[in-house]
């Protein structure tokens, strides 16, 4: 199920676009303070972030152009603000799609799901490094060998390959894997990941997924690890 994430400071289009989007089927969240969306978001781990310009703190131009830096996700700006200059201005900053309030339901469910197959599209294939992950089948290929991944070890994998270099959180993987952290021991995370490094080792990088302590884990895409 894609997960999309909703950045709407307007207490009632907020709870209308978490309502349109969990009515056709979608797993639709939005971050409890919209001044605090970005690190909010990145602990939700979406497919696709719905933002509005007008936003209290940093705007959803600073916003977009923020998370376009660090993360790999569509983004669609959904404003009141309906200028050519507005809309360039947000593509500038590697917006996906631009559209303008108000918006006919029918029409954001479109867009919204044309994005989310163009980019599940391109990325079926996720490298770091010499890796390579299929993300359909968790094909996992290194220097001309290949490596079938567990389904749970595929996803631990593609989230750590889709934020290398940087360390992901431990609720992060377990959100990103499990949908929750409110049932998920931190346990689980540990065997899972314990395995990931098992079938990593198979290629010889079983020293490619790093424990940063207190925090989470890093895929170190470096010579040293896939020496």
């Amino acid at each position: 199920m894609f997960r999309i994430v909703i950045v709407e400071d307007d207490d009632y289009l907020r709870e209308e676009l978490l309502h349109t989007f969990q009515k056709a089927g979608y797993d639709a969240a939005a971050p409890a303070s919209p001044a605090a969306a970005e690190t909010e978001i990145a602990a939700l781990c979406p497919d696709l972030a719905v933002l509005d310009v007008n936003l209290p703190g940093k705007s959803g131009y600073e916003l977009c152009r923020s998370l376009k830096a660090r993360y790999s996700f569509p983004i669609l700006i959904l404003t009141a603000r309906d200028t050519l200059d507005d809309e360039l201005t947000a593509l500038g900053l590697g917006a996906d799609d631009f559209l303008t309030k108000p918006c006919h339901p029918d029409r954001l469910l479109a867009r919204a799901g044309r994005l989310l197959q163009t980019w599940r599209r391109l990325r079926a294939f996720l490298t770091a490094g010499p890796l390579s992950l299929d993300t359909d089948t968790y094909k996992l290929t290194y220097k001309g060998r290949v490596l079938l991944l567990a389904e749970t070890e595929g996803k631990l994998l593609r989230l750590l390959m889709e934020r290398c270099p940087e360390t992901v959180e431990k609720e992060q993987l377990i959100s990103a894997v499990w949908g929750t952290e409110e049932f998920v021991d931190e346990n689980i995370l540990q065997v899972n990941m314990s395995r990931l490094r098992k079938s990593l080792a198979e290629l010889g990088l079983g020293d490619a997924v790093r424990n940063v302590r207190g925090k989470g884990y890093v895929l170190e895409a470096n010579d040293e690890a896939f020496s």
